[in-house]
Order: structure tokens, then sequence, then C-alpha cells
């Protein structure tokens, strides 16, 4: 029963991720206003969390480990600027594969950062995706549209890509209190980022309000909650395979909700990046 509970979280976990795209879509506000607001209403949820628990603070035990966490919180927020930018320019489904090139960024760099053994699956797993990438936007990009969208999508893949990394240097902070001090800091840094951008008299429309507060209690508190609490309970290869719901399912919403359907050129891609991403990392973990 236990163990059904903890899939059950994660998998909760990754179908909220994956119709983060679509709340926003009803959210009448600037990318960088959602993220402010997501962070805000977030950070609020797991301070509130990590209080009713009543859990220990330890990160004043590990400075180093601590610095690399508020790093990898940095890149976070900015990765989550760019990516609804990216929303907003060129679509959910498009914007996620684009994003879903993170974690091919940090397979390729693993062994020179941390001394991981570069296997022909990398190699291979990473020329798929960037073949999948180009069919994806070939046609957009020929007829001149969507650079700048894709552009932020890319963006969002290096920055989740140092989120990954420094969170990995950050291995004695554990439990709640990694994900957060991550979120903490991913919103200082939309904050000072949104002040000197425009200050902070933003105004919410009436109609907003609802997936405003559906986006930062239930997608990123209570969703970062169950994702951080079931994942250290599970086998890695299953969190591996299972991530892959994540950007599955937010091209099935798009498809659902926003009528965001790919030509079967960009469904190829979509495959080609997903299948490449995945062969990348389940024969590293074989």
């Amino acid at each position: 029963m236990k163990t059904r509970r903890v899939y059950l979280k994660y998998l909760t976990a990754l179908l909220l991720f994956g119709s983060n795209g679509i709340v926003a879509s009803y959210i009448l506000l600037s990318s960088y206003e959602i993220v402010f607001t997501r962070t805000l209403i977030g950070s609020l949820f797991l301070v509130l969390v990590f209080l009713i628990t009543r859990q220990k603070m330890r990160f004043w035990k590990n400075p180093a480990h601590f610095r690399n966490l508020v790093i990898s919180g940095v890149a976070m927020g900015a990765s989550w600027m760019f990516l609804y930018e990216a929303y907003a320019q060129i679509g959910v489904s498009i914007a996620t594969l684009a994003y879903y090139c993170g974690p091919v960024i940090v397979m390729m760099l693993a062994p020179l950062l941390f001394k991981e053994r570069m296997t022909w699956a990398r190699v291979v797993g990473f020329l798929t995706v960037l073949l999948g990438m180009f069919l994806v936007n070939a046609q957009a990009l020929s007829e001149g549209r969507n650079a700048w969208g894709l552009t932020y999508g890319i963006l969002a893949a290096v920055m989740y890509a140092f989120m990954v990394i420094f969170n990995k240097k950050a291995s004695r902070i554990t439990g709640l209190e990694n994900p957060m001090w991550q979120l903490i800091t991913s919103f200082i840094t939309v904050a000072v980022f949104v002040g000197l951008k425009q200050g902070f008299a933003i105004q919410i429309p009436p109609g907003s309000l609802v997936p405003i507060l559906f986006l930062g209690v239930v997608n990123t508190g209570l969703g970062c909650y169950f994702y951080f609490s079931s994942i250290g309970a599970m086998p890695v290869q299953t969190v591996a395979i299972s991530g892959y719901l994540e950007p599955l399912s937010a091209l099935v919403f798009s498809a659902i909700f926003l009528g965001e359907a790919l030509s079967p050129m960009q469904l190829a891609g979509a495959a080609l990046i997903l299948g490449g991403a995945a062969l990348g990392e389940l024969f590293v973990l074989r």
C-alpha cells in the first residue's frame, strides 16, 4: 500500500507539471508575472508544509551545498521565465519539446562534471534529439517564424541543465528542505527581475485569480512536494522511465485543451526527442 501511494504521488506530480502550460494559458499576465506569482505562492505553500510537519533546518551545516542549491534555484527561476515566454510565443507543445532537451544537456555534461562514463547510447541519443529538434521546428524556421520563441525554449533547457547540475552538487540538503529553499531562491530571482523591469504593481484580472492560485498551490507547491517526497523511495530506473510522462502529457493536454495539433513531421520530431533522451538514460541505468 505504501509503495502504491509513493507511485501515485510521483505520477500525479508528473501530470501536474505536464499541465503547467495549459493552466498558464488561462492567466492574462505576462510570462514573468506568471512565474512571479507561481513561485511566490508555491514557496509559501512549501514553507507552510515544512512548518506543519515540524522538520528541522540543516542547510547551515553544509554551506557549500547550500550555495550550490541557491545557484540551482536561480537557474530554476530563470528557466521558468524563459519557458513561459516560449509558451506564449510558440505554444505549449513545441516549447515543451525544446525544454525537454535540458536532460539531454545534463546527460552529455555528466562525464565531464561527475566523471560518469561516456557511452555510445549517450552520443546516439544526443544526435537523435538534435535531429528531432530540427524536424519539430524546420517548417516554422524556414518561414521566418518562431525564432525568438525557440530561442527562449532552448535557453530554458540550458537553465534546466544548470538547475539539475547544481542541485546534484547540493546532495547533503535533502528532504523537503531541498525544494523549499530552491523554490524560495527562484522566487527571489524572479522578484528581482520583475521589480527592476516593471515594479511590483501587478494588476490581476478577476478571471485569472483562480488559475493563478491553482498554478501556485497545486501545480507548484503540491506538485513539488509530491515529486521530491516520492523519488527518494523509488528505483532510479523507474523514475527515469516514468519521467517521460510529463512531456508526453503536455503534448496530449495541449492538443486536447488548446488545439495545438502537431504536423506529421513535428510528431516524428517529438518521437525522436523523447526517444533519444530515453535511449541515453535507459542504457546508462542498465
